[in-house]
């Protein structure tokens, strides 16, 4: 799946991120508790060293909480990192962060500078409402649809932590089609971008194989089919998606399938595992190791041309 998406001021914040990094004490990155490493941005391993990095795990409402355990378990092994799965109505919760990145750099916590916190997180991942919570007032401007926030703010908590905030980040290439997958239908990624039938029907086969008991009591099933096409067409009949001559509304009922993925109507849905990922980050690396291999091979005719 090819995702069109990337504005201007997406590239200006990622600029921006790599401009200001050197200043910052602690990241702070929210991420979607249904896809953690879908939602994670990749500049923020690679760029970040040491510096000690907080993952919020937000809509773990929407999670499966058992998974939302396994990822936390899993990224706290890194060094330096601690984990946090929040929803926006857990208030307390959210204002634990302050302390906990004055635990993680306790020599910044005293100094009339303060600790410097950075702030990032994917479109329409709850970072906006975090920063009003957290600042307590009406900082951010909050809403629905992805990239809301198109410019970098400087919040001072009032507490010895100051907040950076940075629009919400994708990345120009988002190399694992199994992420893009995920990013959209969460949500991540303006609808206008994506075709609603390739989403719904990855999706759906997804979770004929791990959710199959949310699936039937959802949709009224006792048993389920074989192939998502198949579990498509059924639940299409039973919502009434159909065209002239019987014939399923595709959109219609693909659209019902993911909005229904993002309300929470499915109940608890995590899209990806610790397991899962390292075998698609395997699948990646041999990608672009394919990938460095042909560009080398062009370089090299071209040498070869030039010689003649």
């Amino acid at each position: 799946m090819q995702i069109q998406w990337y504005p201007g001021h997406m590239y200006k914040a990622n600029k921006e991120f790599k401009k200001v990094l050197p200043k910052i004490d602690v990241i702070i990155e929210i991420l979607d508790a249904r896809i953690p490493y879908s939602s994670e941005n990749p500049m923020v391993a690679e760029l970040r060293g040491d510096k000690p990095c907080i993952k919020v795990l937000n809509k773990s409402d929407l999670a499966d909480p058992d998974k939302t355990q396994q990822w936390q378990d899993y990224f706290e092994q890194q060094e330096s990192v601690k984990t946090l799965s929040v929803t926006m109505h857990e208030t307390d919760r959210i204002k634990q962060i302050p302390a906990l990145c004055r635990k993680l750099v306790p020599h910044k916590a005293h100094t009339d500078r303060g600790i410097h916190a950075m702030i990032m997180g994917i479109p329409n991942v709850g970072k906006s409402t975090l920063i009003n919570i957290l600042a307590g007032r009406m900082i951010a401007k909050t809403g629905n649809e992805p990239a809301v926030t198109k410019s970098q703010q400087r919040i001072d908590l009032n507490n010895g932590v100051v907040l950076l905030d940075t629009p919400g980040v994708l990345w120009p290439n988002i190399e694992n089609e199994h992420s893009g997958y995920r990013l959209a239908a969460t949500g991540a990624i303006k609808d206008t971008a994506i075709d609603y039938d390739d989403i719904a029907y990855y999706t759906a086969e997804y979770l004929l194989d791990n959710y199959p008991d949310r699936l039937k009591k959802r949709y009224g099933l006792d048993e389920l089919p074989e192939t998502e096409a198949e579990f498509m067409e059924i639940i299409g009949k039973k919502r009434g998606c159909l065209r002239a001559g019987a014939n399923l509304d595709v959109e219609k009922i693909s659209k019902i399938l993911i909005a229904e993925l993002r309300s929470g109507e499915l109940e608890n849905i995590t899209l990806e595992t610790p397991p899962m990922m390292e075998v698609e980050k395997q699948a990646v690396e041999v990608k672009r190791e394919k990938k460095r291999i042909r560009e080398e091979a062009k370089l090299n005719r071209k040498k070869k041309r030039r010689k003649r």
